[in-house]
């Protein structure tokens, strides 16, 4: 296990529980919150995983885009979940076609963050 990436993760992730149980807003919840999804995913892949760099971003990405399309097709009532909070935060509620914009921009942030990593 990475425990740099690990840690990383921890701290996202209650970034993440913090923006899905008090903020309810038009722009943190929805597009900040879906960014740091992608980045989440991504520290956790490198935290368990020998994926490379760039396998991981896109990992993350397409992980990100299949959680959006199961919103598409509304999985959460398909699974009888809706109800579900913990179903709610992993698989959301709601298909926006903007999501996708908002992983994209996560997976530019990552990609970013380790170009400048890998610098240093």
């Amino acid at each position: 296990m990475r425990v740099g990436y690990a840690l990383a993760a921890a701290v996202v992730f209650a970034i993440e529980l913090v923006i899905a149980l008090f903020v309810h807003d038009a722009v943190i919840r929805p597009y900040i919150g879906d960014s740091l999804a992608v980045v989440l995913v991504y520290l956790g892949l490198r935290a368990v995983s020998p994926l490379p760099v760039r396998t991981a971003i896109i990992a993350a990405f397409l992980i990100a885009c299949a959680i959006e399309f199961g919103q598409y097709v509304h999985l959460i009532d398909r699974l009888h979940l809706r109800h579900q909070m913990w179903a709610r935060f992993l698989l959301g509620g709601s298909f926006d076609l903007k999501d996708f914009a908002a992983y994209a921009v996560g997976a530019a942030a990552v990609a970013l963050g380790e170009t400048l990593r890998q610098k240093r």
